[in-house]
């Protein structure tokens, strides 16, 4: 399905309290937090540069002695060249959180932080398990270039298959204010001198790839009166081309009143919502 939230949606979001991922139970579980572990595996690190080895970092979040919970991976925002890896506000719910850095232009060209990303991914689906969780049921998601990391993740099948894994094994993917063209950094870095504000649709754009076996798909945007220009005109388009190539798990919000910024936060109780919905059906 294709949503389309009313201004009422976004000042709701602000004052409505969370919506648990769980029963009750949830919030009596204890937490684990286990910091700065490395994504990639000792023969990857063997060839890495000092910044590869700082950057190739992630935190985990998981609730003590549950299992066959649901992940979630976040990539964080900051246009590709800045930005640091935090927890989104999805804690006590009863999943799992991957909190992933990733390395930074100018430092590094594309595609070496979409690398990052499914470095950080697949060593979430292969070593959930051992904190109880269910590699079935990983979501990928990410606010800004964290969400145009994680589509790229979900949508381009080559990131993921360099690990024998694939795209579609992957419980959904949530991007909040995420390009869906070619990102602005990678168009810079790949000698791009057009109009920022220029679309292209590449193989570095999320548009590019789109098809109808991909996993169930959330975008998130603020209102198109004060998000990123074309923001919420590109996500519209790919929420609109998704469905007509009959992808069936799509849902798109725009929330009135919510900028590029506070969108991060806002956009929380619709990925709740999303990652039930989604949970619930992969049990049907």
């Amino acid at each position: 399905m294709i949503l389309r939230a009313a201004r009422l949606i976004g000042v709701w979001c602000l004052l409505s309290g969370s919506v648990s991922l769980a029963d009750g139970s949830a919030a009596r579980l204890e937490y684990g937090t286990e910091n700065n572990i490395a994504y990639y595996d000792a023969a990857a690190l063997s060839r890495a540069d000092q910044y590869q080895k700082e950057q190739g970092k992630l935190d985990v979040y998981y609730p003590k002695g549950a299992k066959g919970f649901a992940t979630v991976v976040w990539f964080h925002g900051g246009g590709l060249t800045g930005g640091s890896r935090y927890f989104p506000n999805l804690k006590d719910q009863g999943i799992a959180l991957v909190a992933a850095s990733y390395r930074l232009a100018p430092k590094v060209q594309p595609p070496a932080y979409i690398e990052d990303a499914a470095a950080a991914v697949a060593w979430t689906l292969k070593n959930i398990g051992r904190y109880g969780g269910d590699p079935a049921k990983v979501f990928v998601a990410g606010h800004s270039a964290g969400a145009y990391l994680a589509t790229m993740l979900a949508m381009d099948p080559k990131w993921l298959d360099a690990y024998e894994l694939s795209n579609k094994s992957l419980a959904g993917v949530i991007a909040v204010s995420g390009q869906m063209t070619t990102h602005f950094t990678v168009k810079q870095q790949r000698g791009d001198t057009g109009p920022p504000l220029r679309p292209l649709i590449d193989e570095y754009a999320p548009l590019y790839h789109t098809a109808n076996e991909f996993p169930p798909i959330c975008m998130i945007v603020g209102g198109r009166d004060i998000e990123f220009k074309s923001r919420v005109e590109e996500n519209e388009l790919m929420a609109v081309t998704l469905r007509n190539l009959g992808h069936k798990n799509v849902e798109f919000y725009e929330m009135a009143g919510l900028d590029h910024g506070t969108v991060a936060q806002g956009a929380m109780i619709v990925v709740r919502g999303f990652i039930q919905r989604t949970l619930k059906a992969q049990t049907k």
